[in-house]
């Protein structure tokens, strides 16, 4: 499958600034170091702890946040990204009106609908103003543009002239998942979609981007905590801690042979709805280090039982251990034999 976003070390570092005259004293390390590869059409789920630096990694790809190093590359399909060639475009040299080209192609949902939408306007303004800002639509065909999206999420043209407030959390998230679907994209980024919203009404969200995805060939970099929403949703999981992709692999071989200690916990954490059924619940001590100060060697080692010196002094790389399941550990083979299975 080909890929369609290739991140290479990519670090986003926010400074600490101290004294009369703001000098940077250091700097809080939100992403270090990540690389990960999107392929085309697939979703991509992003899970870790709050604070491990998801949603920087996301506004990060779209420039929001502006990268201390590393590459992001991307490959467009259509006339938009022809002057990139096959290698696609580099997003960190990016800059003005061609940046404003590409985010056309590029879109996001943030977590809460009640912020990320203005108040102040009308929902066929909210879905239609990227109609305009990028010349896509105008007139009478800008309307019904914006009937057709807001149809394509569930709802329909009386909505149009309402605000936000008068409409549930999950009708705005699908006005917010129009506006992201008003300018064709072919990538959107999915900052917890579903958490500010009720357990039923998630299930519908979940189900809408599921079938936008197949009707509109999109690809997906899901953001989430939680475990349960991105097993429904994903091809692939990241795992990511204190800033660093952990563990990837494909969906049912992460739930079933985890073999990094942190997705262990994760994993151990989800609950079961069968009172008969148990499952040993793995409780991680300590708290999780500071990103300004972060741990040497393995960044998880303080709170792993598995951690030997070799974890305190080296940091383990990102390793294929088969069938593309990447691991960041120095002991896949004794966790695979403390949990009954054996490792690639």
């Amino acid at each position: 499958m080909e890929e369609l976003l290739d991140i290479r070390d990519l670090k986003t570092y926010y400074p600490i600034r101290a004294g009369i005259v703001r000098r940077t004293k250091n700097y809080v390390r939100a992403v270090d170091g990540v690389t990960v590869t999107l392929k085309r059409g697939e979703c991509l789920g992003l899970v870790g702890e709050s604070g491990c630096g998801k949603t920087t990694l996301g506004k990060t790809i779209l420039k929001l946040t502006d990268a201390n190093g590393g590459t992001i590359r991307l490959r467009l399909s259509g006339s938009i990204d022809d002057e990139a060639g096959k290698d696609g475009v580099d997003l960190m040299a990016v800059r003005g009106r061609r940046l404003k080209q590409l985010r056309r192609k590029i879109q996001i949902v943030f977590q809460d609908p009640s912020t990320s939408l203005n108040p102040r306007m009308l929902v066929k303004n909210i879905v239609g103003e990227a109609l305009s800002i990028h010349k896509i639509a105008s007139g009478r065909k800008k309307i019904d543009r914006v009937v057709e999206l807001l149809q394509a999420v569930g709802l329909n043209k009386d909505h149009m002239m309402r605000y936000p407030h008068e409409f549930s959390g999950g009708q705005r998230q699908r006005i917010a998942i129009a506006r992201a679907l008003s300018t064709n994209p072919e990538f959107i980024i999915l900052d917890e979609p579903t958490s500010a919203l009720d357990v039923s009404v998630q299930a519908q969200i979940l189900n809408l981007l599921i079938d936008l995805k197949r009707d509109y060939g999109l690809t997906y970099l899901f953001i989430t905590h939680h475990l349960l929403v991105v097993e429904h949703i994903s091809d692939r999981i990241a795992v990511m801690y204190l800033g660093k992709i952990v563990e990837l692999a494909e969906t049912d071989a992460l739930f079933n042979r985890a073999l990094h200690p942190y997705t262990r916990a994760l994993l151990s954490a989800i609950p079961i709805p069968d009172p008969e059924i148990t499952r040993e619940r793995i409780l991680l001590t300590g708290d999780v280090p500071s990103p300004i100060d972060p741990p040497a060697g393995c960044r998880f080692n303080p709170r792993c039982d598995f951690a030997t010196d070799l974890c305190r002094e080296e940091e383990p790389p990102l390793r294929d251990v088969g069938d593309g399941h990447l691991v960041a550990c120095h002991h896949t083979d004794a966790v695979a034999s403390r949990y009954g299975f054996v490792a690639e």
